[in-house]
């Protein structure tokens, strides 16, 4: 079997494994990197930027509704393969795009996962390769589920090669990607279910907030049950049967299509960790303040594959860069936990920053708290939007703003701003001295801190 050797070998070409790659190369190492799908990752080719070019269609048919009859005639129609073939314009040159810059780097690729064999060696492509540093940033895949027919569900990557919209769906998972391609899927005309085992959708998100949002996607048709479980997916001639459990009562509801979105976890099956030694569990790689890992000192891991990571991809360039400098310079750069903003593309946007009204509790002794509907602000009234509302937390003694959760049109770019005032520990009333644009939804943020819960 052939052998070769570099000093940094990467697995994985999203943003993170790209970032360290490009570091490592620039200072004169010899690199390579491995990738057993498309190389560009996952946010640029079926995540982030694809579901952003397709779900901006649904969000111009959710204004113009709210507005028909008040200056628009008629709700725009819809060309599924037209918006696909946008979103192609976007997606297809990534591949080329990126090896072609990493070729230029002299940066050596490999199509295929590779397996460990040895603490410095992995198998690929045929070859015996060793490496003195190794980079695992080969991100997440979704996760497996056991029961009776799963191996008809449908993935998020499925989704973005539908060539026709289906007449119905179901989502199992509540989760960001179930809640967006729900909303999607039923604003285009599609009927929609969506079923999770948990007590509500968006676990991680504010239940205040959460509650108006699956609210007002059930006003439009979308059917969640939520404490259920699976129990088997039936194939019938046109439809699926998706048969579960609420309260140990049997129920099930059949659609055209099955979509699996009951999360990710890390992509770490094929790589035969224990080879090597390498330390992880269900957060990922095991990694230091350094981004190494904790059992082989000569394995880094960044990006959503790492144990101190959050699947955001500025997160994972930011890793990618300290993993590249510590190999670099060893011990040059810490990685610490930013501030990072995170944000449901559904319409309204669904975001949040910073700590939550129960982190906030468990914390401080006292906070304050700013809750309500903002659907009598100018800004809803002149778009005639149904849901607007936020709760923004505040540590009581200092008078800090601690917290900052959004839902609204804007939502997504608003929380940049409170993203800012937590990072510079601003206090309500040094916010509320702040002069924005007016009438700008940026300008609403203030007239949220007025009369605390």
């Amino acid at each position: 079997m052939e052998s070769k050797h570099y000093d940094v070998f990467v697995i994985g070409s999203g943003v993170a494994g790209q970032t360290a790659a490009k570091i490592c190369a620039k200072n004169g190492l010899k690199v390579a990197i491995a990738d057993k799908q498309s190389f560009g990752g996952t946010c640029a080719i079926r995540g982030c930027d694809p579901k952003k070019v397709i779900l901006q269609f649904a969000d111009i048919i959710k204004k113009t509704e709210a507005l028909k009859g008040l200056g628009i005639k008629e709700i725009p129609k819809i060309s599924w393969e037209a918006i696909q073939g946008f979103k192609k314009s976007f997606v297809d040159k990534v591949p080329k795009g990126t090896e072609e810059n990493l070729k230029e780097l002299g940066i050596d690729l490999y199509h295929q996962s590779p397996k460990f064999i040895s603490k410095n060696e992995i198998s690929v492509e045929g070859k015996t390769v060793s490496a003195d540093k190794f980079v695992i940033a080969s991100g997440l895949t979704p996760r497996t589920l056991h029961f009776e027919g799963a191996q008809f569900l449908k993935t998020s990557a499925d989704f973005f090669n539908l060539k026709k919209l289906p007449k119905s769906a179901t989502f199992i998972g509540a989760g960001y990607v179930g809640m967006e391609f729900s909303y999607l899927l039923s604003t285009l005309g599609c009927k929609v279910t969506v079923i999770d085992r948990g007590t509500q959708a968006l676990s991680q998100f504010d239940a205040f907030l959460v509650e108006k949002l699956v609210e007002n996607m059930q006003k439009k048709g979308v059917k969640f049950y939520f404490n259920s479980e699976i129990e088997s997916v039936e194939k019938l001639r046109k439809n699926f049967r998706i048969n579960f459990k609420q309260k140990d009562k049997t129920n099930s509801v059949k659609s055209r299509i099955v979509f699996n979105t009951s999360g990710r976890v890390p992509a770490t099956e094929l790589l035969a960790l224990e080879k090597a030694n390498i330390k992880n569990d269900e957060t990922g790689i095991i990694v230091n303040e350094f981004l190494q890992n904790e059992t082989n000192k000569n394995v880094y891991a960044c990006g959503d594959v790492s144990s101190k990571s959050l699947p955001l991809t500025p997160l994972s360039g930011l890793q990618g860069y300290i993993v590249g400098n510590n190999i670099v310079k060893e011990n040059s750069k810490k990685f610490t936990n930013p501030l990072v903003p995170s944000v449901v593309f559904t319409y309204p946007n669904l975001a949040t920053v910073g700590l939550s009204e129960n982190e906030a509790i468990e914390k401080y002794k006292n906070i304050k708290v700013y809750k309500g509907n903002a659907t009598h602000f100018y800004n809803a009234k002149k778009s005639n939007e149904s849901i607007y509302a936020y709760k923004i937390i505040i540590n009581k003694r200092t008078d800090v703003i601690v917290g900052a959760h959004l839902l609204g049109s804007e939502a997504n770019e608003c929380i940049n701003i409170f993203m800012m005032a937590i990072n510079q520990k601003m206090t309500v009333s040094q916010f509320k001295k702040l002069i924005f644009t007016y009438p700008s939804y940026s300008s609403d943020l203030k007239k949220m801190m007025k009369n605390p819960d």
